[in-house]
């Protein structure tokens, strides 16, 4: 493929040869279709509105009279009915097509979220809440199959940085607004949510109408499926299981589901500066994906994985001393959150294209794909909940301690992940070899612009 090593150079020092080969295979790499533009417009507005939401769901959750524990528990609602729905969403994409799956998706879910806003108790909230993680694995599963069957191999870190940062761009602006929102009534961030959602249906379904390639079927259509079972079998599958599920735990679950409620009760802070260490976040991820767009392309998934696991960890514990009396306790929470958020801008898009790798483009990775997104829903459900509850009876410090801890847990399991020059084919994975060359190295030698010896 590329050009042969040398056993008198270093990958520091290429042969002018090499540099040529390179940047002519670079240039050869084929750009991203409009199609993955259209679908990162779709993610944007939806993370927008999600981000509104944020700030406003525990509290409002709260002023039903229940305690931290159950609050919690609103945010772990979704992500429930997302875990037991998502076999099912796998099944209704194949048959339905991809297209219809995630305007349905969306649509539903916007008619849950104009629900809660009419919620009477938190019974009724808890059950509307829930009702949307239908509707969520829906689109989430179809966006993912599209866009890891259409980026052209070698762009799909980028394309998943890309994805990543379109939800992370609507999210710098939805938790501030969110923030502000939740100051005039705890129920108009649900209503902007809802409409934000038709928005983002009414955007992609006149984008993706155009497209005569989404609902195509895959260039291969005899290639075997990726079961679950045969993924299993890869030791960059497993480690992005855990980190998924990590990432689930304390950036999509905690993060959402503690903080608000950390900065009310333990910080004696208004629910605007939850939205303002909210938004940091997001900031805080964003520039870290605008800066290392493709990073896990050039340099492997697996270095840039761990390093964002780390981050994570780090800024996660950092919560802990946000009690500090007076500026203190605020600049700690913000610096903290900055940390957290740019270890998320890290991880996210490698570990997603890890598993893009090892699905590739050619045959139907459906099973293998719900399994990486049931992951972070076990973590976006245990995590809130046993995060709360570990508050409520000792401290959030200690809560925040133990989903670093997770992190910590998944960095490990990544270290241990063999490197490779990239994957093996995918008739040895399916086989159930575990192939010397894992995508832990990047999605190929040579797409992947991973350096060899």
């Amino acid at each position: 493929m590329g050009a042969a090593p040398q056993r008198n150079r270093t990958p520091e020092d290429p042969t002018p040869d090499d540099a040529a080969t390179s940047a002519a295979s670079s240039a050869a790499k084929p750009s991203l279709p409009w199609e993955v533009w259209a679908l990162l417009a779709g993610s944007f507005l939806v993370a927008a509105g999600y981000g509104i939401v944020a700030p406003a769901l525990p509290v409002f959750a709260q002023s039903f009279g229940v305690g931290v524990t159950a609050a919690s528990a609103v945010v772990s609602a979704l992500p429930v009915m997302r875990l037991v729905f998502a076999p099912v969403s796998g099944r209704l994409v194949a048959r339905t097509g991809e297209r219809t799956m995630y305007l349905t998706g969306l649509l539903v879910v916007a008619a849950s979220t104009g629900a809660c806003a009419l919620a009477t108790s938190y019974t009724q909230l808890l059950i509307f809440r829930g009702l949307g993680g239908i509707g969520s694995t829906m689109f989430t599963v179809s966006a993912f199959s599209l866009m890891f069957r259409l980026a052209p191999d070698g762009r799909r870190g980028q394309a998943s940085g890309l994805f990543t940062g379109a939800f992370l761009l609507g999210g710098v602006t939805g938790p501030a607004f969110g923030g502000v929102l939740v100051t005039v009534d705890l129920r108009a961030p649900f209503i902007v949510y809802a409409l934000a959602l038709v928005l983002a249906t009414i955007v992609v379904g006149t984008l993706l109408a155009r497209s005569t390639h989404v609902g195509a079927r895959p260039r291969d259509p005899d290639a075997t499926p990726l079961t679950i079972s045969a993924a299993l079998r890869r030791p960059t599958y497993r480690a992005a299981l855990v980190s998924s599920l990590a990432t689930g735990w304390a950036v999509q679950g905690v993060r959402v589901g503690l903080l608000p409620l950390f900065v009310a009760v333990a910080l004696g802070r208004e629910p605007l500066w939850a939205g303002i260490a909210l938004t940091v976040f997001a900031v805080g991820d964003g520039l870290v994906l605008l800066a290392t767009s493709g990073l896990s392309d050039r340099r492997g998934r697996r270095p840039v994985v761990i390093a964002g696991l780390a981050l994570v960890a780090v800024g996660t514990a950092s919560l802990a001393l946000a009690t500090l009396p007076g500026t203190a306790g605020l600049v700690v929470l913000l610096a903290a959150s900055a940390v957290a958020g740019a270890g998320a801008g890290l991880l996210q898009p490698a570990q997603g294209a890890a598993v893009a790798d090892i699905v590739g483009s050619r045959r139907s990775g459906g099973p293998a794909l719900s399994g990486f997104q049931m992951a972070a829903d076990v973590g976006s459900i245990v995590g809130p909940v046993a995060a709360g509850a570990l508050a409520e009876n000792a401290s959030f410090g200690g809560a925040f301690v133990l989903s670093a801890s997770i992190a910590l847990v998944a960095l490990v399991v990544w270290a241990r992940v063999p490197s490779g020059s990239g994957p093996a084919g995918d008739a040895s994975a399916d086989a159930g070899g575990d192939p010397a060359g894992d995508p832990a190295g990047g999605s190929s030698g040579e797409d992947a612009g991973t350096r060899r010896a």
